[in-house]
């Protein structure tokens, strides 16, 4: 927590104006008992009217003043912790934006969320209650003490005995919450897992019916939260009516000890309403501290989840020493001997891969299931580091550019294409932000999309659902080609990329793309034949390595596995070289 608290530096003023309204509020509320006791024993009971009128006025005042420094105290501080929470939260997200592929497996997504949210809410409202009912107790509690002894030194003592008995066996009762309060956070963790996993999986689920099961699965996990949820909720059960009890024993302790002093004639009757409502105020305080300080634990946990994300080192780094790319190569690729493996694994997924794709060329990279073929796409943005080899863009090593530099030089356009909840246009846009109407149309039409877009009511500004999910496969990866396309980088890798379109659109894409990337070179990453057989270079996998590295012709003599692939997919006037 104390790591996180650097977050609240830049709002120190609000929090340290906040804190002294807090005080303000607190010395008012203390000092009206004094004016109460007044009131009954030199008004009320002298019978003197206008003493009554100046004590009200001044108890009105009084009172005013404390209202309007618990409006500033609750204002301010609720400002200064919104924008701590705030800091922190756009801290995260940037810091998780660094995260490879792996780091954010290595949290998992469901717990970044919660990390990122509700984490972050439960130390917000931590932080605030501290400020507005933790910090007045020992406020509260000294200086009421001091007052009650200053009324009636003996009766005092008595009221300090009463809290100290009664705050030490809230304490005992409350602390037992204190562990369920961390399992609580952990259940959670563990039940948004769950729900992300079914709302993602849902046509699966479906698919195979297994709705009985994931309920069941869910059921559980809720179930699990829901009796810590009960535990919880019985200690706070015995806790509360205990105090209350109490609170009121207090009472008649001060008031029947009172009664035999004020008839005595040592104590007024004033002084034992005064005492009452010092008491009361302490009470409620200090039983507010200890409520508090019960879910401290609980934001300790969450800050310590934080703490974790904000201090974890990614993976994949940009270097200190900045490498300029030498001016007289451009869209030039090239993997030299490239071993990876990922992280955890045994085997290598790739083993000496080698290859040089340069501007205006067209590699495409074939093979069957787990051959290594998307990681291939992947390692080219570096979204993986390999152990052996070298990745080189331009002629300089990819670790040596910034991730910014590098993937400014790539379009990338992933095996399952994912559009962002917004428009056709601003998803298009997303490749190149400031791109105008005319390039945004002219990405979609070389992309295959104008058509279906141009048929939409409102065209280019028709609305797409969270992940496109109102858009069918095809019309995705469209958009997501032309996204791409607008940004006109260097070098375009298409992981899969035209899988979901049909053999008539593949092909009048492919012409499309040849015209408008012959300057860029071109990575392609297939399952289907008819979609490579033009590429000046095809290279086959076989469990991660290159068994075969040619034109579609020259493979067809010379690679076995190329050869069982074709036979597979074209028929015979294909597989003699014609066009798909």
């Amino acid at each position: 927590m104390k790591k996180l608290l650097q977050f609240m530096k830049p709002h120190k003023g609000l929090l340290i104006a906040a804190i002294l309204c807090v005080v303000i509020n607190n010395f008012t509320v203390l000092y009206l008992p004094n004016i109460v006791s007044k009131i009954i024993d030199d008004g009320a009971l002298s019978g003197d009217t206008s003493q009554i009128y100046r004590l009200g006025i001044l108890m009105l005042a009084v009172a005013v003043i404390g209202g309007i420094a618990y409006f500033f105290s609750v204002t301010l501080a609720s400002k200064a912790v919104a924008r701590f929470a705030r800091d922190v939260r756009r801290a995260a997200f940037v810091k998780v934006q660094d995260f490879s592929l792996n780091d954010m497996q290595k949290f998992g997504p469901a717990s970044l969320v919660i990390r990122c949210t509700n984490d972050i809410a439960v130390i917000q409202r931590s932080i605030l209650m501290v400020i507005l009912q933790m910090l007045p107790a020992p406020i509260m509690a000294i200086v009421g003490i001091v007052m009650g002894i200053q009324t009636e030194p003996m009766m005092g003592l008595l009221m300090a005995v009463i809290i100290v008995v009664v705050l030490l066996i809230a304490y005992g009762i409350g602390g037992r919450a204190v562990p369920l309060f961390r399992q609580l956070q952990t259940k959670m963790d563990n039940m948004t897992r769950i729900l992300r996993e079914v709302f993602t999986g849902v046509r699966v689920i479906r698919a195979f019916n297994r709705q009985k099961y994931e309920n069941e699965r869910f059921g559980t996990a809720a179930t699990e939260y829901c009796d810590i949820s009960v535990r919880t909720g019985k200690i706070f059960a015995i806790l509360l009516p205990t105090l209350t009890l109490l609170t009121n024993l207090g009472i008649v302790i001060i008031l029947w000890f009172g009664g035999m002093e004020t008839s005595g004639g040592a104590m007024e009757i004033g002084q034992i309403f005064a005492l009452i409502e010092y008491l009361t105020i302490i009470l409620f305080t200090g039983i507010m501290a200890i409520l508090v300080y019960i879910e401290l634990p609980r934001a300790s946990s969450c800050a310590e989840r934080l703490d974790k994300v904000l201090k974890y080192t990614p993976e994949i780094l940009d270097q200190e020493k900045k490498i300029t790319a030498p001016t007289k190569l451009r869209a030039h690729l090239e993997f030299r001997n490239v071993t990876f493996r990922y992280p955890g694994a045994e085997e290598a997924v790739l083993s000496d891969i080698s290859f040089i794709s340069k501007p205006g060329e067209t590699t495409a990279i074939i093979g069957g299931t787990g051959s290594g073929k998307s990681t291939i796409a992947n390692l080219i943005p570096r979204f993986f580091d390999i152990q052996e080899g070298e990745i080189l863009i331009d002629g300089v090593n990819v670790c040596d550019y910034t991730q910014k530099e590098l993937r400014d030089k790539i379009g990338f356009i992933p095996q399952k294409a994912f559009l962002f909840r917004g428009t056709i246009a601003s998803n298009i846009r997303y490749g190149k932000e400031n791109a105008t109407n005319n390039e945004v149309e002219h990405a979609a039409t070389v992309a295959q999309a104008h058509s279906f877009i141009s048929e939409k009511p409102e065209k280019y500004q028709s609305f797409v659902a969270q992940a496109g999910t109102n858009l069918s496969g095809g019309q995705k990866q469209r958009v997501a080609i032309a996204c791409a396309l607008v940004r006109k980088p260097e070098i375009y890798v298409f992981d899969d990329s035209f899988s979901a379109l049909d053999f008539k659109t593949d092909a009048m894409l492919r012409a499309a793309l040849r015209k408008e990337v012959k300057d860029a070179t071109v990575i392609i990453v297939a399952q289907r034949v008819s979609t490579i057989m033009d590429a000046d270079r095809i290279i086959v996998l076989d469990n991660g390595r290159a068994v075969g590295i040619g034109t579609h012709q020259e493979l067809m003599k010379t690679c076995t596995v190329y050869q069982q692939i074709a036979a597979s997919q074209l028929s015979e006037a294909e597989l003699a070289g014609g066009e798909a």
